[in-house]
């Protein structure tokens, strides 16, 4: 590159670093406080599979294991419901409709007032094989992806929440 292509590239990189830089009001959504408030809730699920998937997950999004006194406790109950789609002429479904809903309740410990209320819904669909094992690995595979969609969905509306300054209620 010449000296003068080299000048320009340099120029434009400062002014388009220095336009960014003004951008008032910015601030990452995952920033420290968000992070760490995330971090001081702990998730109670129903017993079951999916139960047991979605807390799984929530326990990663919000990085539980971090020591320190938790600020909320999570309550999640869970609906299931699978509709059959695709039914072959012989009344046979070859395709299934996987539907969680997952309902959650913070509350902020200790006084255990309700902070956040929310629900989330997730539906996908999943063929069935005519095989067993097959067909049960399928559903498995459905009941785990939707824990973890309502999982990342759930994450988002409380990081949303806590971002936008949200704090617990006074008992």
């Amino acid at each position: 590159m010449t000296k003068a292509a080299l000048l320009a590239l340099a120029v434009s990189t400062a002014a388009l670093s220095t336009g960014l830089a003004g951008c008032a009001g910015f601030t990452p959504l995952y920033g420290e406080t968000v992070v760490s408030s995330l971090g001081a809730i702990d998730v109670e699920a129903p017993d079951g599979r999916t139960g047991f998937l979605i807390r799984q997950h929530l326990d990663d999004a919000f990085a539980k294991g971090r020591s320190g006194p938790k600020a909320y406790s999570m309550q999640l109950e869970l609906g299931e419901a699978r509709y059959p789609r695709g039914v072959r002429i012989d009344n046979v479904a070859t395709r299934y409709e996987y539907v969680l809903t997952a309902n959650y309740v913070l509350r902020a410990q200790p006084s255990g007032a309700v902070a956040k209320r929310g629900r989330v819904r997730v539906e996908l669909t999943y063929d069935s094989a005519d095989q067993p094992y097959a067909s049960i690995s399928a559903q498995q595979d459905a009941q785990d992806r939707a824990a973890a969609e309502a999982a990342r969905r759930i994450e988002l509306e409380l990081a949303v929440w806590l971002a936008n300054g949200a704090r617990p209620p006074r008992a």
